[in-house]
């Protein structure tokens, strides 16, 4: 395979300099150039064009924002925001990520080059994965502006043991069926958006939903915020002990895992801390083991587009506890990563491309 061409536009000399040494001591990467703004970018991407472009929001001269817009309109190239964890560079990473660019990479205001340099796994990782996506999938959508997933710090890859035990109370396909209705949905890159063509198209009354969305802190409920004003049903970032109700989903907060529990015929969730679970937190795994746990039959597993394998043995364990369990179809995936997992591992029961799991959802109310 040809290396992958990375274009890094970032006016911070820091950044670019790290960012750099980083991709260029992996094989797999070749760096085109470092800009310190975009219209420097632009003349050097006129002589060679790169795979994945490392863009940074606030610079001189020409802003993130307008040069990825123009970037989605004219030559689409998968585009990695890096981006302050301020609240103001979280809204403006909200932004350009609606408009199009894949993820997002976290970066703090202190300690820059020692985070940038403990996070050069990661860092690759997220090129990497950029490099696969699929832009066709990742149409601007005017409507709001929606996130991806950001990138984690490297630990050892954990399973949801570290978090939940496997079985025990409640699990298993002999659980009592109630006429409240689970529906559990893990998603990373390109996520967002795909949430968002699910959720808006749900009536106000549909079973109670858990998401898991691979994203940073800070940006999970922003992302729920925007994603309340358009659809019909609430949607909100999850607190500890939430109740989960019909017309009601529930995003998991970045950097906290998230759980269902039951008591009585009361569905609720925990949020809570723990290790990073297959380099995730919130993992989709840990979701989707409580949900074969406590909800058994009684839930619907749908795994959607994202790189790696977060949430495929998840999606067996519901499968397994006779939860009914859906896979996303390669033809409508950014990314045909996890769901791909899941169904090598015969996880999923039905694949169904994106625009057919919103009645997917609707039709398990009525079962």
């Amino acid at each position: 395979m040809p290396p992958i061409k990375v274009m890094i536009v970032d006016d911070s000399a820091v950044v670019r300099q790290v960012v750099r040494q980083t991709l260029e001591a992996d094989p797999g990467m070749k760096v085109l150039g470092a800009a310190s703004d975009p219209l420097f970018a632009l003349e050097h991407m006129k002589r060679e064009w790169p795979d994945v472009i490392i863009l940074d929001i606030e610079m001189p001269r020409m802003d993130g924002l307008t040069f990825l817009k123009k970037i989605m309109a004219e030559h689409p190239t998968p585009v990695v925001i890096c981006s302050s964890l301020a609240e103001k560079g979280a809204e403006a990473s909200m932004n350009a990520l609606g408009a199009g660019a894949v993820s997002i990479i976290t970066k703090p205001k202190m300690g820059l080059k020692q985070f940038l340099e403990d996070a050069s796994a990661d860092l690759v990782s997220a090129v990497k994965a950029a490099a696969r996506a699929n832009v066709r999938r990742l149409v601007p959508n005017q409507r709001m502006t929606t996130g991806s997933n950001g990138v984690l710090n490297v630990a050892p890859k954990l399973t949801a043991d570290a978090v939940i035990s496997a079985g025990g109370l409640g699990s298993g396909a002999n659980m009592v069926k109630t006429t409240d209705r689970i529906i559990a949905i893990g998603t990373s890159t390109g996520g967002t958006q795909a949430l968002e063509a699910v959720l808006t198209k749900l009536p106000a009354v549909c079973p109670g939903i858990v998401i898991v969305q691979h994203m940073p802190e800070k940006f999970t409920a922003m992302f729920a915020e925007r994603l309340n004003g358009l659809c019909q049903i609430e949607v909100r970032e999850a607190k500890h002990g939430d109740r989960v109700v019909p017309g009601r989903a529930l995003i998991a907060p970045g950097g906290k895992h998230m759980l269902l529990t039951r008591s009585g015929a009361q569905y609720t969730v925990e949020v809570v801390d723990g290790p990073l679970v297959n380099r995730h937190r919130p993992s989709v795994d840990v979701l989707f083991r409580s949900c074969a746990k406590f909800a058994g039959r009684n839930a619907l597993g749908i795994i959607m587009t994202g790189m790696g394998d977060d949430g495929a043995r998840g999606l067996k364990e519901m499968a397994d506890a006779g939860a009914d369990t859906v896979a996303e179809d390669e033809s409508t995936c950014v990314v045909f990563g996890m769901p791909k997992e899941a169904i090598k591992l015969g996880a999923a029961r039905t694949v169904l491309p994106l625009h057919r799991i919103p009645e997917a959802i609707v039709a398990a109310g009525r079962s």
